[in-house]
């Protein structure tokens, strides 16, 4: 199933959490407790485009393994297009710097501090 961005937006509340990574739609909702990095990470990102989060943060193949139970569908073609060009955009912005940063900071000290 495909899905756009409006309706994987719709999705961003701690009972219902979704997310896209490299283009595939998750919904990790169940997984929130046994997160490593904590639910709060996920709820973040939820209902939004989180491949560069999830990249950084160098998850195991283990966890890439695991995300498969979590695959509900695809994100839709014609949204693809708009993500990536609303990624390059916001790529130079201040703020998506700082609470990306600030998110892959606290991870990364829970799992390496």
């Amino acid at each position: 199933k495909q899905y756009t961005l409006a309706e994987v937006g719709q999705h961003n509340k701690p009972t219902d959490v979704w997310m896209v990574i490299h283009d595939k739609v998750y919904d990790v909702t169940k997984f929130l407790n046994e997160h490593p990095g904590g639910e709060e990470v996920l709820i973040e990102y939820a209902g939004k485009e989180a491949t560069t989060e999830f990249d950084d943060v160098g998850h195991s193949s283990d966890a890439k393994e695991q995300m498969k139970q979590y695959l509900i569908g695809e994100l839709a073609e014609a949204d693809r297009k708009k993500k990536t060009k609303v990624a390059s955009s916001s790529d130079s912005s201040s703020t998506a710097n700082g609470s990306s940063g600030s998110w892959l900071g606290s991870l990364k000290a829970k799992f390496f501090g």
